[in-house]
């Protein structure tokens, strides 16, 4: 029966040395434990068929057209730069949509490529089960993301730290190009080939413009200004925010060490091996910031400038995400407590109320959902709520905007880490259908409240 994947390959009309063709790995017995129907559906794929094809979805057999292919690229990681590769994973193809646009269809956790290193190429359930989860959540709450088609397992052990069932993941992202994609291009003199295809791509709109490649960096700039403003304002850390994790699609990517945080604290960090803090929720802007400034310097040799002019240009440009990143960051916490068009002095209101909520240890989610319904807050809160009540008078249908915007519901921490290693995908499939309507107040109170301190997990972990 046809899945009717619409298979494209444009990734191979690049230089070679952007990728590897990747060779199948077989796993001994592919069973599919979660089907994305209504991703499949938007995808116009056929559910029934897909049901029928965990060889495919595990990497034993090839689905019609696709040509497998890892692939290459470099990062900096905690701050060092790199060269990696997809050592885990395979792009089986682009399937392309009757409008033109097209997804990036990947197996992670297929086994080993030439860019493996000392790595297996494959993944355990538990962090696959994960992605599937937090990235489903993500879209749900409106944030651009790439998204899970299908966990599918192997029937063989992975060896880490314990022995775990293994996984394959299908992600479907609008590309897989990263900021690391663009420092291994420049290091190997391919960078122009690399920025015409993502241009091309991603912002067609710039192909005919005489300064395309500057135009190209400020397009990027604001996609990922706008992006960790919406982190910011949900409370998401990513936890691993290296070059090779950010896209040049906008799209949040890699949910490996990630989590909400339940109560505020700007310092707050999840993963295990970042030791120094470099990732906690109140670095993320500036990370984001220096992610985007090796960006800049791997398009410097295109901006048909002398290399002082190039490099001001750059420097512009990274001026220009701070200036974006501070709107963005304003209009989303405006919106949080029911102000349409912040101004200035808007700030100081925001601010404090941020500053309350950290000495009080105040749940993030919560205290915000409190504040959109009118319920009662904590009192500490009561010489503000004066000032903030006065503030909205002004403004259209506040508390509206508010609980559009201020989810009830999150993927906590805890309710993940039991999903993710329940012996059964019960809880699994539970939380995941909860977390399909995260504006919505109706919820079992599990799922609606903050962790009770036995609860609480502070440590997360790649797990692949």
């Amino acid at each position: 029966m046809d899945t009717n994947f619409n298979f494209d390959n444009s990734y191979r009309q690049l230089p070679a040395d952007f990728y590897d063709l990747a060779e199948l790995n077989p796993v001994s017995a592919p069973a599919i434990l979660i089907l994305n129907d209504k991703l499949a559906d938007r995808l116009n794929l056929s559910v029934e068929a897909l049901t029928d094809s965990a060889d495919e979805l595990a990497g034993n057999k090839k689905f019609p057209h696709s040509e497998p292919l890892a692939q290459a690229y470099a990062g900096h990681q905690f701050g060092h730069f790199t060269m990696l590769g997809d050592g885990r994973a395979v792009l089986l193809g682009e399937h392309l949509m009757p409008d033109g646009s097209r997804y990036d269809i990947q197996l992670k956790g297929s086994g080993r490529t030439a860019f493996s290193r000392m790595g297996d190429g494959r993944a355990p359930l538990a962090p696959m089960l994960r992605e599937y989860l937090i990235s489903e959540a993500m879209h749900a709450l409106g944030i651009p993301t790439t998204r899970s088609l299908a966990v599918t397992a192997t029937g063989d052990t992975v060896r880490r730290e314990t022995a775990q069932p293994g996984a394959v993941l299908t992600r479907v992202a609008s590309s897989h190009i990263r900021v690391g994609t663009f420092e291994y291009a420049v290091r190997q003199g391919i960078v122009k080939e690399l920025a015409d295809y993502a241009i091309n791509r991603h912002y067609p709109e710039l192909a005919t413009s005489s300064t395309k490649y500057i135009d190209f960096l400020y397009a990027v700039i604001d996609r990922q200004a706008a992006l960790i403003a919406q982190w910011q304002s949900i409370g998401f850390i990513h936890g691993v925010m290296n070059t090779d994790n950010m896209t040049i699609s906008g799209e949040t990517i890699d949910y490996g060490p990630c989590a909400f945080m339940d109560s505020f604290d700007r310092a707050t960090v999840f993963s295990s091996i970042d030791r120094q803090g470099r990732y906690a929720y109140y670095n993320q802007p500036g990370i984001g910031q220096w992610n985007l400034a090796r960006f800049a310097e791997s398009l410097i040799p295109l901006f048909g400038q002398q290399t002082d002019e190039a490099i001001e240009t750059a420097k512009e440009a990274l001026t220009y995400y701070e200036t974006q990143f501070d709107q963005y960051w304003l209009n989303a916490m405006a919106a949080k407590i029911g102000i349409r068009t912040p101004q200035p002095e808007d700030r100081d209101l925001i601010g404090e109320l941020l500053s309350i909520m950290e000495d009080l240890e105040l749940d993030f989610t919560r205290t915000f959902r409190q504040l959109s319904l009118q319920q009662p807050v904590d009192s500490a809160l009561d010489d503000w709520k004066v000032r903030w009540q006065k503030r909205i008078t002004t403004e259209e249908a506040p508390f509206e905007l508010m609980k559009q915007v201020n989810p009830a519901i999150i993927p906590r921490n805890h309710l993940v880490e039991k999903a993710v290693n329940s012996s059964d995908l019960t809880f699994f499939k539970e939380l995941l259908t909860q977390l399909e309507e995260p504006f919505s107040d109706d919820h079992p109170d599990l799922y609606l409240s903050p962790p009770k301190e036995t609860e609480q997990v502070f440590q997360t972990y790649c797990g692949t």
